[in-house]
């Protein structure tokens, strides 16, 4: 299970256009996001994501080196009702713990306009039993929601507002997280021509009712 920091900021260099609350690619060929040819040497890593990097590779390796039935997925963002999520990572689920908590969440950087696409959990796992069931010895796949659950911290905003039907508290850092995207969406053609029974089935609107539920229950039993 890899993630789509093994990338560093090499996404960054895609051109990109900025809207009124998002950015987004400025090239129709860039429309499906990030593919699995992008590098992953020669950028700026965190030491999260070089460690990652390091171990992305090293998994090929007994896929390819050793013919071992090893895939590899490079996480976008993974979420869902269960997920943990800090400050500095997992958006969703710690935006959505900000929001029905009543707490102030932080923006870093980029108008929070910067961009992800998340995947609930269930189409994670079924992802992995696709493989499963038709091993491609050291193959490398993004794994995301794609361009449909790509989401930007404004229009995240907006979702949770309307959902919780109360204003999101928040403030800005200028300065942005060293390395981070600022567009990013999983270009998932590639899973899918592997996979072909395989497709995203939880939206986004889906998974973000289904976080506020779930963290309204839990705020209310404390």
């Amino acid at each position: 299970m890899s993630t789509n920091k093994v990338y560093g900021d090499a996404p960054n260099e895609v051109p990109r256009v900025e809207l009124e609350q998002r950015y987004d690619y400025a090239n129709p060929e860039d429309y499906n996001g990030i593919a699995e040819t992008c590098r992953i040497d020669r950028c700026l890593h965190s030491l999260f994501g070089a460690s990652k990097a390091a171990a992305d590779i090293v998994a090929q390796e007994y896929g390819r080196y050793f013919g071992m039935n090893v895939g590899i997925f490079r996480g976008g963002c993974l979420t869902g009702p269960s997920h943990s999520g800090v400050e500095l990572h997992g958006f969703l689920s710690y935006l959505v713990k900000v929001a029905v908590s009543g707490r102030t969440y932080k923006v870093f950087g980029y108008q929070g306009k910067q961009v992800r696409d998340n995947i609930h959990s269930y189409d994670v796992i079924q992802a992995f039993e696709a493989f499963r069931k038709n091993p491609r010895p050291g193959e490398v796949y993004n794994l995301g929601g794609g361009r449909g659950n790509s989401v930007s911290m404004m229009e995240a905003f907006d979702r949770v507002e309307a959902i919780t039907g109360r204003k999101v508290q928040w403030e800005y850092v200028e300065r942005n997280r060293i390395g981070d995207h600022i567009c990013y969406i999983s270009d998932l053609s590639k899973l899918k021509s592997h996979f072909p029974n395989w497709d995203i089935t939880r939206s986004l609107d889906d998974i973000f009712q289904e976080m506020v539920a779930a963290e309204q229950a839990r705020f209310a039993a404390v």
